[in-house]
């Protein structure tokens, strides 16, 4: 059997960069998601088949750096007024709320316990708003109202289902007590509030500036803006890939005169290569050796309820609040993906005990078939929406 752990780190990591662009492209061509032939071609060189790489904490740092420079690039086509809607809080809601309730019934169903059912739960509450967006940026479709409803709830979402990842943690373990809860919430809105205050008044403004004089230093500029904004943002405990977004918004109106399209290029051409590798490294985290039958069955409920509980909850609630059913409907299928907070909240079950290994892997595929999904979803029903 081959073994991974002889080749070298650069080998291992030329490798998936090799196959995650491979895969780009073979997907472009047959005019489908890239994401998803990148996703497949993770888990062509991944464990389950040729074994070639495993999921390090370099392949893990590198597919966050990856999600993190997405976002940034999303939220330069966004401006906060298209986002920050009422009705967008409470898709956001619904859809934290509702696959909260079916995730813990349907483990309680399968015969597991209140600690694990509970974290189950938890881990189908967020919205990958890395999958999500990348989707939608590459089918052309972030400024249609469907989209602009999809990431404002998932930018949403992240912070509700770190709300409900602390409520399950103080209930099960007593890791974080009610005064503790309410600080950290406190905590990240006032980031959100300042964070975009900051960015709209002060970086936009700087960086304005700094391109009369300097315009060569604007690419640089603008990629401090968003790792210091993912910093704070991981410090406060949320999610740096919502920093990240938040300062690509806030930096989305920035006035420059000569080096606008160079600092935009040299930003999409950053996502393609760290962005593949994001999509890859959801790959090489599949292992479908560990799976068992009972473990497939469970897999598979437990994505069947992950979509439909976002398509109930989220498609809904947007359809009370407004939106035609093709909208909803788009809404619904685009929430459905589940990623890093999925994996994050899995990760802190398993090593409180509280649930198995398999457990585990379920939660890691269910993650997977719900991001392979979606873009087929989502690609077939703005294709019938046009036609």
């Amino acid at each position: 059997m081959f073994d991974v752990s002889l080749v070298s780190v650069e080998a291992q990591m030329s490798v998936l960069l090799f196959v995650a662009l491979a895969g780009h492209l073979i997907a472009s061509r047959l005019r489908q998601p890239s994401s998803v032939g990148i996703i497949l071609a993770g888990i062509l060189v991944g464990p389950s088949w040729l074994k070639l790489i495993t999921y390090t904490d370099i392949v893990s740092n590198l597919a966050h750096l990856g999600a993190v420079i997405l976002l940034f690039s999303v939220g330069l086509n966004f401006k906060l007024d298209e986002i920050a809607k009422r009705k967008y809080f409470f898709i956001a809601l619904a859809g934290v709320i509702v696959p909260w309730v079916g995730g813990y019934y349907l483990a309680k169903a399968f015969g597991l316990d209140f600690g694990a059912s509970l974290f189950i739960g938890t881990s189908l509450t967020a919205t990958s708003i890395a999958v999500t967006a990348g989707v939608l940026q590459e089918m052309k479709k972030l400024h249609t109202d469907a989209a602009k409803a999809i990431i404002g709830a998932a930018v949403l979402d992240d912070v509700l289902a770190l709300l409900a990842l602390s409520f399950s943690q103080e209930l099960v373990i007593g890791a974080v007590s009610a005064m503790e809860l309410f600080i950290i919430e406190l905590k990240i809105i006032a980031f959100l509030i300042i964070g975009a205050l900051l960015g709209f008044h002060v970086f936009a403004q700087m960086i304005s500036g700094i391109n009369k004089k300097y315009s060569e230093v604007i690419f640089i500029s603008v990629l401090m803006t968003a790792f210091l904004y993912s910093v704070v943002a991981a410090a406060l405990g949320l999610s740096p890939i919502i920093g990240a977004f938040l300062a690509g918004v806030s930096l989305n109106g920035v006035s420059l005169s000569r080096a606008d399209k160079g600092f935009k290029y040299g930003i999409t051409y950053m996502q393609i290569i760290f962005a593949s590798i994001f999509f890859a490294s959801l790959g090489v985290l599949v292992d479908l050796h560990t799976f068992t039958q009972n473990i497939l069955y469970f897999t598979i409920a437990l994505a069947a309820v992950a979509i439909f509980t976002k398509l109930i909850g989220c498609g809904i609630t947007a359809k009370i609040h407004g939106m035609n059913m093709k909208d909803s409907l788009t809404v619904g299928l685009g929430m459905a993906p589940r990623g890093e907070v999925a994996l994050i909240v899995a990760l802190i079950g398993l090593n409180e005990g509280l649930i198995t290994k398999d457990i585990y892997a379920a939660i890691v595929v269910m993650s997977i078939i719900t991001t392979l999904l979606m873009p087929a979803m989502m690609r077939h029903e703005i294709l019938a929406k046009n036609t």
